[in-house]
Parts: C-alpha cells; structure tokens; sequence
C-alpha cells in the first residue's frame, strides 16, 4: 500500500523545532511535476513527492500560496504563508501539480513563456524535451484561480540583451499574458536567476510589481525575491534545513537597494 502523503515524513524533526522567525517570505520554486527518472538537473518532482511536501508544510501550520497574495498578506502582518512557484510554464503542471495543490488547499505563481506557446524546454542541452503551456492552456491556468507571471518571453539571459531586447522580453511578454488571461501579471521570474540592477530597472519600469530570483545576494529586494530551490530529494530534514537556511540568510524585509551593478547569476543552470 502506498503511503500516505499527509503522514508526517518519518525523517522530519519536531514540529516544536522552529528554525527561526521570518521577517522576510519563504518562496519555493518548482519545475516540472512529472516522472523523475530522467532528470539531469534536478527540476523535477514527482506528485506524491509533491503532495509530502505539501503535507510537511501543513505540519509546520504552512499554507501555499502565489507571490503576489503572499506579499499582500506579509504586508498585512498576516502569518502563516508560503510562497510556491514554479518556472518555465510547463504543461503538466495542469494535469500534475494542480491537482494537489487543490487537495492542499493550495494556490500557486506560475510563471510562464508567451512568447514559446506549446514549445519546448529548447534552454536545457540535457534531458527530455518538456512540453510548455499553449496559448489556450495558460488561459486554462488563469481560469484555475492561479497566479500567472511572466518568465520573459523566450527564457534568455536579460543581462546579456540589449536595452531594446530587454524591454521587450519585459513589456510584450507582459502584454501577451494580459491579454490571454484580461490581466497583466504583477510578477516577474528572471530565467536562469541571473539579473543586474539595469535588468531590475527594466522590470519594474514594465509595471511589474514585484521581480523573483533565487539567489540575488546583495540585490535582494521587491524586484529580487529570494527564493528555495525544491527537488525530488527534499523531505522532513532537507526541507527544515532549508527554512532554516532562508531565514539565517534573509532575515531582513525586502527593499533594502544595493549598490552593486554586477551580474547575480544563481546556483544552477536554471
């Protein structure tokens, strides 16, 4: 008999272990939802493994949500939230990851490829080819009730475009979004991770209201989101450690401006 998912994970420490108090969101990143037997970069889980770690969440008295709510209610001195992402706009999360989310009672940001519709992962050199979300299937997702962002139009490395190009992967693809779902998208996903103070500028100036990263360093901000990568391999004491990696690293509330202008290109070839 399978086990059930909602059980506590028998490698999780006590729930009356709390890593630390979070001044500053946790934001979890997703992938793909789908088998894992080919998986080279460790993007994708599985939905049971999904469905674990939501019930770990729920253990912890955590409820997943997209960004843009999460920041709404972190405003508001609302507890009790994290944020769940997932990247690159895959077609199985409609069929795969949403049912889950649902039996959770959970919402979600995915971000997702306009300017690719029903395209593929052409960015990863290793692994299988995913297939993306079509037109109609990001219209599907908005009907869903989940937040939809954008990651740009053709998932390309805005630090290395040129001013033009980059505010069209900023503005059009922001555009597209509005109007396949009648609402432009408040958030922003840099593909890849990699981002510099000019590519911040660009988003915000595109309307966007807020900007995810992974690991943005010294650039952490509305428009720099950290964020925890998640993979199949993270259960009960992986997943603790990770929050208590976020909070030792990110204690402070977002907004604070750095003064670099260098390149932040986060761990990973994501």
């Amino acid at each position: 008999m399978a086990a059930d998912p909602s059980a506590p994970c028998a490698d999780a420490p006590s729930s009356r272990l709390r890593p630390h108090t979070r001044r500053q969101p946790w934001i979890l990143t997703y992938h793909s939802v789908t088998d894992t037997d080919d998986d080279p970069y460790g993007i994708t889980v599985s939905p049971h493994r999904l469905a674990e770690q939501l019930a770990w969440l729920r253990s912890r008295g955590l409820r997943g949500v997209g960004v843009a709510e999460l920041m709404r209610a972190h405003a508001e001195g609302r507890r009790g939230l994290v944020g769940l992402t997932f990247d690159d706009g895959y077609a199985d999360f409609l069929h795969e990851a949403l049912p889950v989310l649902r039996r959770y009672g959970c919402t979600a940001t995915v971000f997702v490829l306009p300017g690719r519709p029903g395209g593929v992962n052409e960015w990863d050199p290793l692994g299988p080819r995913k297939p993306l979300l079509t037109h109609d299937g990001v219209r599907d997702l908005a009907r869903t009730g989940m937040e939809v962002g954008s990651h740009g139009l053709l998932h390309r490395d805005l630090t290395a475009l040129t001013d033009e190009e980059l505010r069209h992967e900023t503005v059009r693809s922001r555009e597209l979004i509005g109007d396949l779902t009648g609402r432009p998208p408040e958030g922003f996903c840099y593909p890849y991770g990699t981002l510099d103070r000019r590519v911040m500028e660009a988003v915000g100036a595109a309307g966007y209201g807020y900007g995810c990263a992974l690991a943005p360093g010294p650039l952490v901000s509305r428009f720099a989101l950290p964020r925890t990568h998640i993979s199949q391999a993270d259960r009960g004491v992986r997943l603790w450690a990770k929050d208590l990696r976020h909070g030792l690293r990110h204690g402070a509330v977002p907004g604070s401006r750095s003064r670099t202008a260098s390149p932040v290109r986060a761990g990973g070839t994501r």
